[in-house]
């Protein structure tokens, strides 16, 4: 489970989301409506918690995490300095 606050927020989108059937542009708009301050590294550190996490069991929710996480990653969004922590 994430300890930092601002990635745990992010993770709990993140798996809501997921959890209700959304995927890629849908569950993107999804997290960043619930966290307004996410950016694409803390998408994608709290998406990489959500694929090691082994409470996450659905294939379907960890296919949708794996194919946003890297998209984001690929994409190589706009991050912050504050992202650091």
């Amino acid at each position: 489970m994430p300890q930092n606050k601002k990635i745990r927020k992010v993770y709990d989108a993140l798996i809501e989301g997921a959890y209700l059937g959304l995927s890629d542009t849908d569950l993107h708009d999804y997290v960043f409506k619930q966290c307004p301050k996410a950016t694409s590294k803390r998408l994608v550190r709290a998406s990489l918690l959500a694929l090691s996490d082994p409470k996450v069991e659905d294939r379907n929710v960890l296919n949708v995490i794996y194919a946003l996480a890297i998209k984001h990653r690929l994409d190589g969004g706009p991050d912050t300095d504050e992202d650091d922590d």
